[in-house]
């Protein structure tokens, strides 16, 4: 029985046949389409001056913007050539003895907009995951250095001691106690009946409203040390299991260590990925385990069998030698029916990924992870074994170089050390000084979006990876939930996305000796998805103004390239619309995508453009905000209500109004300059612009003229920038008639 269990695969990728078929025969079409947009601009271009008139800035703006967005969608196609799905046979996995180690990195920076609680709950959701005890180990990154984060691993070691047994014990699915306990239905079936199961569970769930209100107490009561700061503070490593006295049921605790790096003003600490190369190193001379799950503070185990799913790619032995990581998809528990601010992220972990998937394997996403740690260490073979040189590499600590060897392990883990010196010394803010840590060791520095940037590194340098999305979630985090959030995140991503496709780094010049032309094109189109701002806002305001002039940019209704424009446009629509449809989406859903596309587009596409480009020319330094993951009553009423909350700062709110304002008004005029003229022909493709801007951002006029609810757009500002674009508008008509 062993012997077949050993031959049988671990895992089988799907490549999703009938799906590749529609991808590129739609790819042949639109293409082709596309070639006729081209001619038919180039045409014009070559018309006599006398013929074509005296309008060609507009056109040549227009033609521009179809450039752009072609060159987006040639690059986006890379993801739907192969898609492919996966299965994986957990069971299939050798005996709990023969798993490798794991840990697991936790990272957190803020109590006040990462809520204590919230992260406690991850830490006991991950120590509770179902693999041997003493092969995982908990690591806590609070990079706050805030006592009360400490008190809250503190607490949550001592709530573990009755929660793992617990769930042990009843093989409790959702290990995370505030969803178990908030779940309208929890995973109890087999114990439902009961009542000793029934009894424990009232029983632990007092225990948890205990630990909660300890940790809430605390937060009021408690704050920051003296002379301690978020930016300023010393390290400060704490192992939880040397308290241990006795298991409770025999159920033995995963190691759980927290551990604030050092910080000083006057050195950079590089934000997130500069957090977890300090907890590669702490935990590299403490558990050295071959693998790590990266966990961000609000992504809770929703199951605990992620581990062993994971090792059935990494454990395979087809597979195993050039796998670098197993990527999980990001999941929330908060996202409404309809998810209007488009929060769950669909297009990218139902089409992205699985398309990369099926080429050399998705980006890094963040968390949700599982890397091998030697993938993070470079090129160990081309460094052999001089000490000097590994020490330029890597640092000072010969405890952290003699880790390299994976057979290492140290005493620390057990706790025989109480001082921690050397795990102190590897969370200095010194350290990584004359070193290659963040250049060519561990999660690199370069860009703020250190997860795109690091496994774009691991899959140049000869490195796979693997999408896994089993049918229950793994994980699931906490979405943004309102505008203003949703747009200040989008713009931090897309400002590290955007300053990707301009650096050194850019995928259509670094990669292209080091990984195949498809993967190259896919992260590609993740660096330069931002540039949709350029031809969006030119086909926001350009055709309509045009409008209002009587400049025709399209051919006629009767002209045959009126086909070709109307073919490319329903392609394009259609094609979303039933991408959508296809990953479980409605109609409504696709609707809402192409809204918040606009308004991204519009705002944190173009932010995140500039803030790139005075990054690269020097005028800006990179800058890191965490996620509010804060609960808003009202704001949460708002969205499950389907309502946008347009209570976001100013400089989101009024491109919006400003667009708006500019559609409805040329729109009008366009209707009665038709009228007047009757060149309905010639002017119909512009019309539908107008009208399709106005139908697709009608939550904005909702929210300005009907809504009376908190969340409606300020009448103040509205009126303010209504009145200064339409006086914009009729200073460029009377420039027009001039």
């Amino acid at each position: 029985m062993e012997a077949s269990k050993g031959t049988l695969p671990l895992n089988i990728c799907h490549v999703q046949k009938l799906l590749v078929i529609i991808n590129r025969l739609h790819i042949l079409l639109h293409s082709t389409a596309l070639g006729f947009l081209f001619y038919y601009r180039v045409c014009f271009l070559f018309q006599d001056p006398e013929t074509r008139g005296s309008h060609l800035l507009p056109w040549l703006l227009v033609f521009a913007s179809e450039i752009i967005l072609s060159f987006i969608w040639i690059l986006g196609q890379a993801f739907r050539w192969r898609p492919v799905s996966r299965s994986v046979f957990p069971e299939r996995l050798p005996e709990d003895d023969k798993l490798p180690c794991v840990d697991v990195f936790i990272c957190t920076a803020d109590p006040i907009k990462e809520p204590t609680l919230e992260v406690m709950n991850t830490v006991l959701s991950a120590m509770a995951l179902d693999y041997p005890p003493e092969k995982l180990h908990v690591y806590l990154s609070d990079d706050g250095g805030s006592p009360i984060t400490l008190h809250g691993v503190r607490e949550s070691w001592k709530f573990a001691r009755l929660w793992l047994p617990f769930c042990t014990r009843y093989r409790i699915k959702n290990r995370c106690p505030k969803a178990y306990f908030s779940a309208s239905e929890n995973d109890d079936s087999d114990f439902a009946r009961s009542s000793v199961y029934m009894a424990d569970k009232q029983e632990i769930k007092k225990k948890y409203e205990a630990f909660k209100e300890e940790i809430n107490t605390y937060r009021e009561e408690k704050a920051f040390g003296p002379g301690i700061t978020v930016r300023d503070h010393p390290s400060i490593i704490e192992v939880m299991q040397e308290n241990i006295i006795d298991d409770v049921d025999g159920v033995k605790l995963p190691l759980l260590v927290y551990v604030s790096r050092e910080k000083m003003p006057s050195h950079p600490h590089h934000f997130k990925a500069g957090a977890l190369n300090v907890l590669l190193r702490t935990s590299a001379v403490m558990s050295n385990s071959p693998y790590i799950l990266v966990l961000d503070c609000d992504m809770f185990c929703n199951d605990p069998t992620s581990a062993r799913y994971a090792m059935c790619f990494h454990l395979d032995p087809k597979i195993s030698s050039s796998l670098a990581f197993v990527q999980f998809p990001q999941k929330f528990h908060n996202i409404s029916k309809n998810d209007i601010y488009d929060s769950q992220l669909r297009s990218i972990f139902t089409l992205q990924w699985r398309g990369m998937d099926g080429l050399k394997g998705p980006v890094m996403s963040g968390t949700g992870f599982y890397i091998k740690r030697v993938s993070l260490c470079g090129n160990l073979k081309s460094k052999g074994t001089d000490l000097l040189q590994l020490k330029e590499y890597f640092g000072s600590s010969n405890e952290f170089i003699k880790s390299l060897n994976q057979n290492y392990t140290s005493d620390l883990a057990s706790g025989r050390n109480s001082l921690l010196e050397e795990p102190h010394l590897l969370a200095s803010c010194k350290y990584e000084i004359g070193t290659k840590w963040g250049q060519e060791v561990g999660f690199l520095y370069d860009s703020v979006v250190e997860d795109y940037l690091t496994g774009f590194i691991l899959h140049c340098n000869g490195w796979t990876s693997v999408f896994c999305e089993p049918s229950r979630p793994q994980f699931l985090g906490t979405a943004t939930t309102n505008l203003n959030d949703v747009l200040i995140q989008g713009t931090r991503w897309y400002c590290g996305l955007f300053e990707n496709g301009i650096n050194r780094y850019c995928a259509l010049i670094y990669g292209i000796s080091r990984m195949p032309l498809l993967q190259r094109l896919c992260y590609a189109e993740l660096t330069y998805f931002p540039l949709y701002c350029l031809p969006l806002w030119c086909f926001a305001t350009i055709p309509q103004l045009c409008l209002l002039n009587g400049i025709p940019l399209y051919p006629k209704v009767s002209d045959p390239f009126f086909i070709i424009f109307l073919f490319i446009f329903l392609s394009a629509l259609l094609k979303h619309s039933q991408e959508v449809i296809l990953t479980g989406g409605t109609l409504r859903k696709w609707v809402n995508e192409q809204r918040i596309w606009m308004m991204k587009s519009i705002t944190c596409h173009l932010y995140g453009c500039l803030d790139a480009t005075l990054k690269k020319v020097g005028i800006r330094e990179a800058s890191f905000l965490p996620t509010n993951k804060a609960e808003d009553d009202e704001q949460t009423l708002l969205y499950q209500m389907d309502k946008y909350d347009f209570r976001a700062s100013n400089v989101f709110i009024v491109p919006m109004l400003a667009l708006l304002t500019i559609n409805i008004s040329c729109f009008v005029g366009g209707i009665y300059r038709v009228i007047l003229v009757g060149d309905w022909d010639k002017m119909f493709i512009q019309l539908f612009i107008a009208i399709f801007v106005i139908t697709v951002n009608y939550p904005i006029i909702e929210g300005l003229v009907i809504r009376k609810d908190k969340g409606r757009v300020s009448q103040l500002v509205a009126i303010h920038v209504i009145l200064a674009t339409l006086i914009l508008l009729a200073f460029c008509k009377l420039l027009g008639n001039a």
